[in-house]
C-alpha cells in the first residue's frame, strides 16, 4: 500500500505509531536534568490535530514541598494549555 494514499502528513512517523486512522510524530524530547518534556503532534482519524505533551519532573524528598511543587506545575500547565487553546480559537470575521 502507498504510504501516501494512507493520508500520511510530512511529519508523520510512518511506522506502529499510525494506527485506528491517527497519525502521530516522532516525539520531542526536552531535556533538562530533573525534568522532561516529550511532545507528539497527532492528528485524529477525523482530521483534528493535537498536540500530546508528557511531562516528568522530579518531586523533592520532603512531602510538604512535593506537594508544592506539585500545586506550581500544575498552575503552569493550566497557563500553558490556556494560552495554547486561546491560540487555536478561530477569530470572529476570519
Amino acid at each position: 500500500m502507498n504510504r501516501r494514499s494512507a493520508g500520511h502528513t510530512d511529519w508523520c512517523g510512518r511506522d506502529h505509531r499510525c494506527n485506528l486512522g491517527e497519525h502521530r510524530s516522532d516525539e520531542i524530547v526536552v531535556d533538562a536534568g530533573h525534568a522532561r518534556a516529550v511532545l507528539v503532534r497527532v492528528r485524529t482519524a477525523s482530521g483534528r490535530e493535537h498536540a500530546e505533551v508528557r511531562v516528568r519532573v522530579a518531586l523533592a524528598p520532603t512531602e510538604v514541598t512535593a506537594r508544592r511543587q506539585l500545586v506550581g506545575l500544575l498552575g503552569d500547565m493550566r497557563h500553558a494549555v490556556g494560552r495554547a487553546a486561546i491560540a487555536a480559537r478561530p477569530r470572529p470575521g476570519r
